[in-house]
């Protein structure tokens, strides 16, 4: 069974410091969702919380129906995934994997059964005798997930599980955790500061800062449309750029740039169409480079990376200003550092916000937190 994840106004508190304050979200069943952020936001934090190794000083906690804020943690029938996987050195993989079964009311004739199951369902059943310390580090994190697995528990609960790992091992895993999700279709929470790992596996996100969930929607709307400048410049790059909008009318504005250029926007919400100064936030795919343009923001190329699919440029704007660019590469050479160049900006995909980058002023922002707001108001 599928279990919803419901945190109504949950409130931690470190002594005087308080570290989460008034946080409400809700995690639908089945889903695999990440809480994303920087070290210190208070993702680990909100975890523990619903792991109940932290206390709660304030608000609610509810699996389904049942608030599980006073429940015991062994009683929660979560199953937990460590940054250092934390299994047993001194049993084997398969003992490793049995362990949570022997701790619970489950018949003792299919234990075995049931940790084969998982044992190869992790491709992991070829080591079942060996000891963990002749493991890689991929093979101990497929016997932690199979641990935490085996107990068929409620619900998943990962914590930077991918953090000890190389960088080749890192995307293998994150493939095999999301595909074991699926296949199992249980509801998991994972923590992790890795924007492009959050990405690969996420059903949804929820970006965090500073205690305070700034935006939960798909990876695609996140990076797309975030809904402020933090989770702009948090997920994935971007070039931020001061200007105003100059001129808005028939549903359209006009934004100036320092050096004179100006771009319009066709999708700027009805409620943000007058002139005030803005960020302009372009990502390194949506600025354009042209050489011989008439028309664009002037620049000099300071270095360029081949990458094979794609070609790096770094720029400097007449502004002095740096940004980056991301082109598909061609056959044609590249351009080299020194040259003048302009760039075209994509109106499209480029984002807008506020003076102080607290609102996208763009159409098109999906942020699941304000729907989740709006029915705790209306409670």
């Amino acid at each position: 069974m599928s279990v919803n994840i419901s945190i109504r106004d949950a409130v931690k508190r470190y002594g005087g410091n308080t570290v989460i304050k008034d946080l409400t979200l809700e995690i639908r069943g089945g889903k695999f969702f990440t809480l994303l952020g920087p070290s210190g936001c208070g993702k680990t934090t909100l975890l523990r919380m619903i792991a109940g190794f932290n206390s709660i000083e304030g608000g609610d906690f509810y699996f389904n129906d049942t608030r599980i804020n006073d429940l015991d943690p062994a009683k929660r029938n979560i199953g937990m995934v460590f940054q250092n996987y934390a299994i047993f050195p001194h049993m084997n993989v398969r003992k490793n994997v049995e362990f949570g079964l022997k701790n619970r009311p489950f018949d003792r004739s299919k234990i075995h059964q049931q940790a084969d199951r998982f044992l190869k369902l992790m491709q992991i059943d070829q080591l079942a005798d060996r000891m963990p310390d002749k493991l890689s580090g991929g093979q101990q994190q497929r016997v932690a997930l199979a641990r935490a697995l085996c107990i068929e528990p409620d619900v998943l609960l990962m914590d930077e599980p991918l953090s000890n790992l190389d960088a080749k091992l890192r995307v293998e895993m994150r493939t095999v955790i999301k595909e074991i999700q699926h296949n199992v279709g249980i509801t998991t929470v994972y923590v992790t500061h890795d924007q492009e790992e959050a990405m690969a596996v996420s059903d949804r996100i929820a970006v965090m800062n500073g205690g305070v969930i700034q935006h939960v929607g798909t990876p695609k709307s996140i990076y797309q449309r975030p809904a402020n400048l933090f989770v702009a410049t948090f997920i994935g790059r971007s070039n931020i750029m001061e200007g105003s909008i100059v001129s808005a009318e028939n549903g359209r504005a006009v934004v100036e740039l320092p050096t004179g250029y100006r771009v319009t926007f066709d999708s700027v919400a009805e409620e943000h169409l007058k002139e005030q100064p803005v960020k302009l936030c372009a990502r390194p795919e949506e600025l354009i480079v042209e050489p011989d343009g008439q028309e664009g923001l002037d620049a000099v190329v300071d270095d360029c990376v081949f990458l094979g699919l794609n070609t790096h440029y770094f720029v400097h704007l007449a502004t002095g200003e740096k940004a980056e660019i991301i082109q598909e590469s061609t056959i044609d050479s590249v351009i080299e550092p020194g040259t003048r160049v302009r760039l075209r900006l994509n109106t499209r995909k480029a984002n807008l916000f506020s003076e102080d980058g607290e609102v996208n002023l763009l159409t098109g922002v999906h942020n699941d937190l304000t729907a989740m707001t709006s029915d705790k108001k209306g409670a």
